[in-house]
């Protein structure tokens, strides 16, 4: 593990939920979501969430692209859980009460392999970085 990646939930700014400053999680599963494939590990963090509170979670659309998420979401088509960095102008952050989660990110290499010089750097400077 080399550092957490908080995750927000996000609507389009004309979503219906966009002006709530109190939400439960039931009332976020009454509208459709645009999240990362439920085989990534975001969405399996997003599904356990769902699954612990007992509340049913209605994907509408899943890619393994955030991007591409933060686009569909931009646009009205769903509510969806982004990095905290992803976060623009376009979306509004949620609030669902109790229901902060958060990712920690690492890197991953073969140890039986020896790592080029540039790989290295880059994991040094990830490493200070953190």
């Amino acid at each position: 593990p080399v550092w957490p990646d908080p995750l927000d939930f996000m609507v389009a700014r004309h979503h219906p939920l966009a002006g709530q400053r109190k939400l439960e999680l039931a009332t976020l599963s009454a509208y459709p979501a645009v999240l990362p494939g439920l085989n990534t590990y975001t969405g399996q963090i997003v599904a356990r969430l769902f699954e612990q509170r007992q509340v049913d979670l209605q994907v509408s659309m899943a890619t393994n692209y955030l991007e591409t998420i933060r686009m569909m979401a931009s646009v009205g088509l769903g509510w969806t859980v982004l990095p905290r960095s992803m976060a623009d102008d376009s979306l509004v952050t949620l609030r669902p009460n109790g229901a902060g989660v958060s990712r920690t990110l690492g890197i991953v290499y073969h140890q039986g392999r020896s790592l080029s010089r540039a790989a290295r750097a880059f994991i040094e400077v990830v490493q200070a970085a953190a």
